[in-house]
């Protein structure tokens, strides 16, 4: 007997709840339009162990030793029927109220979706509309799962009650069980002519696009739900939900970081020691940017709010941090060179050593190298 509570991931003791929640997050693990069709008998595996933990009669038969999803569960025939037993003890079949039939309309299960979205639509939002490929209600039988024309009839067999009951041998004696209808498979009625399209079922596999509102500021690796938008259920019952998980496409300029937008532009020595005006390309347009005299490599210049969107606040925005990267020329002709050895001569004549430290030596109020070549290039 498979350990349904071991497929789910839950302790014995887990309240329903914790099995809700841990089935939401292994069916959409193992959903095959996400995993692959290779997880579609793991799939079933998830959903058996689900349909036997959330039913609180079956769980209770589980917990006794007897799987309710085995067909010998509910089998006579046998001299000693250990599901018939529990039933009797636990307020089964033996005499007591029969559970009714099966509806043909049952809920449908969540699906799973993934899209991508560029730079720009991460920081404002934007809609993503994205093809899905799921169960969808049929139109030739809007869900009845019957031909055209015709309606399901009560079975013959239960007169519509969905179960039989029938007499079996136990350690107790004979007793009146009761079981599925075999004619109708518990459902109460008989589909005589099946639609066409859907085969009985009330849903066709169908693909189709949806609209994903992606909203301003979401991040990478977000999941966002949309309410039923997943597979319509057997019968033509009610959609699950649709999740869709987000991937942002990296940009070709910035890279981010919460709500912060890096970038790192390469400038010429002499735009760094003496001060330039540089245009950089941002989401909300070309803005100027001002290379400061003396700027050091790697220095970073902010430019306030131009950066990604605050989930939930579409008022507040992070900053655009620009790193300055400085460019050393390495070939010079001859009036260039004797301009910086005239430099290294006036400036560099004592040096003897490289000075050591373990974290950067403050400016102070002494003038740096390219304060000094600002001084000369001027």
């Amino acid at each position: 007997m498979a350990d349904y509570y071991e497929v789910l991931g839950v302790e014995r003791g887990a309240s329903d709840q914790d099995i809700k929640r841990a089935y939401r997050k292994m069916s959409r693990k193992y959903h095959p339009d996400i995993a692959g069709p290779e997880y579609e008998d793991k799939f079933k595996e998830v959903n058996s162990a689900y349909e036997v933990l959330s039913d609180p009669e079956k769980r209770r038969m589980y917990d006794a030793g007897v799987d309710p999803n085995d067909p010998q569960a509910s089998q006579g025939g046998s001299p000693f029927d250990m599901g018939d037993v529990f039933n009797q003890f636990f307020g089964g079949g033996f005499g007591g109220a029969a559970q009714g039939p099966i509806p043909r309309t049952q809920p449908g299960r969540d699906a799973l979706a993934q899209i991508s979205v560029d730079m720009k639509t991460a920081i404002f939002g934007g809609v993503v509309r994205t093809p899905i490929s799921t169960y969808g209600l049929c139109q030739e039988c809007g869900g009845s799962g019957a031909q055209k024309g015709t309606s399901p009839v009560t079975c013959p067999v239960c007169n519509g009650k969905g179960y039989a009951q029938k007499v079996v041998r136990t350690l107790l004696g004979q007793m009146m069980s009761q079981a599925p209808c075999e004619r109708c498979e518990g459902h109460g009625t008989i589909i005589e002519h099946p639609c066409p399209v859907c085969n009985g079922h009330g849903r066709v596999r169908t693909r189709r696009e949806v609209g994903v509102n992606v909203p301003a500021g979401v991040a990478d690796g977000s999941r966002l739900r949309l309410a039923s938008q997943g597979e319509v259920g057997e019968g033509g019952g009610a959609a699950g939900d649709l999740y869709v998980d987000i991937t942002i496409k990296p940009d070709k300029h910035y890279t981010r970081s919460g709500q912060d937008l890096h970038c790192w532009i390469a400038v010429p020595m002499t735009w760094a020691v003496l001060g330039h005006q540089v245009d950089l390309e941002t989401f909300d347009g070309q803005r100027q940017v001002d290379i400061p005299a003396g700027c050091q490599p790697d220095q970073e210049i902010t430019i306030k709010g131009l950066g990604v969107t605050r989930l939930g606040n579409r008022e507040e925005r992070g900053d655009i941090i620009v790193h300055v990267l400085v460019q050393i020329p390495t070939k010079l002709d001859d009036d260039q060179r004797r301009l910086i050895e005239d430099f290294a001569n006036s400036h560099d004549s004592e040096a003897r050593q490289v000075p050591q430290s373990a974290k950067p030596a403050g400016a102070g109020g002494r003038k740096g190298i390219f304060g000094k070549l600002k001084d000369i290039f001027s």
